[in-house]
This record gives C-alpha cells, structure tokens and sequence, in this order.
C-alpha cells in the first residue's frame, strides 16, 4: 500500500506541474457541459413563418393567430403574390409558408374541407420534421375547435353525440425538455473523455519522456505500477462527476430523481471500462498525439454516435444495432437516465449493471495483461 500511495502521490504533483493539464481536468467538463448543455437542444422555437393569406377573412386570420400564439412559430411576413414564395424560402427569410386559399371561410362555413396548402424547407431534415408535426398540431387543434363547436350546436338541438375525451399523462419529463433528456447524457460523455484521454496520454507521456523505464527496472510488481497510475483518474473522474451533477442540478435545473449514491457507485463501474481503454489506447501508441487521435477516432466517436446519446438506436440499420451491444456508454446511457429521470434503481437497472460490470472486467483485463507484457 506504501508503494501505491507513493506512486498516487508521483501522479498528482506531475498534475500539479503542468499547469495547461489542470484546466482542461477540472475546467473544461464544466464548459463542455455548459455549452452542449444550451448547444445541444432538440426543442425547436421560433420557427420563421410567412402568409399567403388569398382569403383575408377572420377565419384565415384566427388560423393565423393560432400559429403566432403557439409559441413555436415568428410571424416573418405576408406574401403578396404566389411568385414570392421562392424568395422567402431560396434566401432562408421563411422556413414554413402557409398558403390559405381564397375561399377558406366561405367552405368552412358551408361545413365544407377546406385545404391549406404548407410549404415547408426541407434542407435540414429534422427541422423540417419537427416544424411540420408542430404545424400538422395547429391545424387538427384548428380543425378539432370547428368540430367541437358543430358539436356544441347539435347538442342545443337535442342530439347526442359519442366522444373520446383523452386523459393524457407523461411520464418522467412531462415538460417534454430535451435539457432533461440530453445532459445526463453529457456526464456520461464527458467521464468517457476526461478518464479515457487522460489515462492514454499520462502513460504514453511517461515512455515519452522516458520515465516509464525508469520505473520498470525499480522492484515494483506491475500491479502495483497498474494500481498507482489509474487510482488518480478514478479520484479525478469523481470529482469531475460531481462538478457535473452540482451544474447540472443548479443551473440548468435538471432534477435528479433516484439515487445519488447509486449513481456514484455505477459511475465507478462505467469507469473500469473507460479507463481499460485509456490503458489499452496506451499501449498500441508511441506518441500522445498519435493516442489522442487513436481515442478519439476508434473509440470516441463510434461510442457517441451508437450508443443512444443522440441517435436513436432502434433507428439505426440491424448491423449498427448489434455493435451498440458492444459498447459500455450504451449501457451507461440507460443507466444514468433511468437515475436522472425515472428514479429508478438497482433492481430497474440491473442487466445494464451486470452487462457494463462484465464488459468492463472484460476490456480493464485484456488492457492489464497487454500491459504487463509491453512492460515485460
């Protein structure tokens, strides 16, 4: 234990000397967090709309006011004539145009359909999805007002009419924010980052400058070697966790629902396997820009993109969804929503627990024994 302590204690003054490492430990997830956290928002608000009203009746100027009142969409414009359209979509002035033709109030009245024309920039696809589902919700809120008043009227003349009157309830975010869905997903990318970035780049930095060597020849087992070099990334990414949640509960106001022990002792487990591939990263790299590079790009990136953080995995091709089960931050994904959200625990949790804890023996082993024998 004296030999550990002391080799704990070699890797936090080398910490402390570097002053451009401390920064980007402590710092940096924080202003990552900060930054995805505003940057990294899938709720979409004032969506630029402009009016080609042909009717100009107070029915086409309610279904207008609908629109503007949503609180999804900015009034950019009325359009003149048809001609104008392109103008306003070509120069990104207007991202939904909606066409009311010049008979709207007269069919309505007439209890007849009347068509609305919608025209919609679809060169950013999800923008484009999401700005039509927000306009389809106006226009059968619209069209449902006109039916329940036609319903009104029937019911003063004496007929009854069935209705299905839904009691909805959401469960877990019922804001429906996607801040509540997306940073606890950044705790867990961030813990990916920081300990797997600086575990390659500390050992690889020690064979760089030499020091490795110097340390192989000493009589020091290499588990004890192992054991001192990774403790301190164990202690940093804790620390980091709790930077992380105490942003994350006091200036976003993300609530964490279950556990906070829990989380602690499952952000441990995710860190077996974070750190076994910092290890391994170490050991297949000569020079810390080449670890780097290899981290990010082998590692990473493949793991943020597969493992549900943004995209949705059951979206994905059959292929990329069987080597998401590969992938630790899947797991952890599941694991730290269910606490941020649903305050759920151990017993919820249990098969994404047990499949992280055996994939992470399973990476931290391979990576210790490839260890050993580059040290051998």
């Amino acid at each position: 234990m004296k030999k550990i302590y002391h080799l704990i204690k070699k890797e936090f003054l080398q910490l402390r000397r570097d002053k451009k490492m401390l920064p980007i430990i402590f710092a940096a997830p924080i202003a990552q967090l900060i930054i995805l956290g505003y940057a990294v928002n899938m709720d979409i608000k004032n969506i630029q709309l402009a009016v080609y009203d042909l009717d100009k009746s107070s029915k086409s100027r309610e279904l207008i006011s609908n629109f503007t009142n949503s609180g999804y969409f900015t009034f950019i414009d009325y359009i003149n004539h048809f001609q104008a359209l392109d103008h306003y979509l070509d120069y990104g002035k207007a991202s939904v145009v909606v066409v009311i033709p010049n008979d709207f109030e007269k069919k309505l009245s007439g209890r007849k359909t009347a068509p609305v024309q919608i025209i919609i920039d679809g060169s950013d696809s999800s923008f484009a999805m999401a700005s039509l589902q927000y306009t389809l919700l106006i226009l059968n809120r619209y069209s449902q007002n006109i039916v329940l008043e036609l319903l009104e009227l029937m019911r003063y003349q004496g007929l009854r009419v069935p209705q299905i009157n839904p009691q909805i309830r959401i469960w877990y975010n019922p804001e429906l924010l996607s801040k509540n869905f997306m940073i606890p997903g950044v705790l867990g990318l961030l813990l990916m980052v920081i300990t797997t970035l600086l575990t390659s780049l500390a050992i690889v930095r020690e064979r760089e400058i030499g020091t490795m060597e110097q340390l192989i020849v000493t009589p020091i087992k290499p588990y004890v070697l192992l054991t001192g070099k990774l403790a301190p990334f164990v202690l940093i990414g804790m620390i980091d966790v709790i930077l992380v949640i105490t942003v994350a509960s006091f200036w976003f106001k993300v609530p964490i629902k279950g556990s906070v022990i829990l989380l602690f002792l499952l952000c441990i487990v995710f860190l077996l396997t974070t750190l076994g591939l910092g290890l391994f990263v170490s050991t297949i790299s000569k020079t810390q820009q080449q670890a780097m590079m290899v981290a990010m790009f082998f590692i990473m990136l493949p793991m943020i993109y597969l493992s549900g953080f943004v995209f949705p995995i059951e979206n994905m091709p059959k292929i990329m969804q069987a080597i998401s089960y590969l992938l630790p931050l899947r797991y952890f994904m599941i694991i730290i929503r269910g606490i941020f959200l649903k305050g759920v625990g151990i017993k919820e949790l249990w098969d994404e627990t047990l499949l992280l804890f055996l994939l992470g023996i399973f990476i931290f082993s391979l990576s210790a024994l490839r260890f050993r024998k580059k040290l051998g």
